[in-house]
């Protein structure tokens, strides 16, 4: 049984897929209702920004900065949240 829905869009990517330092804003959860609602309670919603800060050695989880709040999320889960992509900005 698979984990997420997968994206159809050429253009889209997922969470999972940006490099450390790559941000870009969700689009959307391409989920199960469980995982749907449990990202939404973290505040994973189409339209904030996100970017990946660091992932963990062997497919471990991903450090994200959404918003304002850092979170740790599982590489499966972030393959289930679609971005667009944006320039990275540098900070102050």
């Amino acid at each position: 049984m698979p984990h997420c829905n997968k994206t159809t869009a050429s253009t889209e990517s997922t969470l999972e897929k940006l490099a450390p330092g790559e941000g870009g804003r969700v689009l959307g959860v391409n989920a199960g209702e469980a995982l749907y609602h449990r990202l939404a309670a973290l505040g994973v919603r189409s339209g904030e920004s996100v970017v990946l800060l660091r992932r963990a050695p062997f497919g471990g989880p991903l450090q994200v900065r959404l918003g304002m709040t850092d979170l740790m999320l599982r590489a499966e889960d972030a393959r289930c949240i679609r971005v667009a992509r944006e320039p990275a900005q540098e900070s102050a």
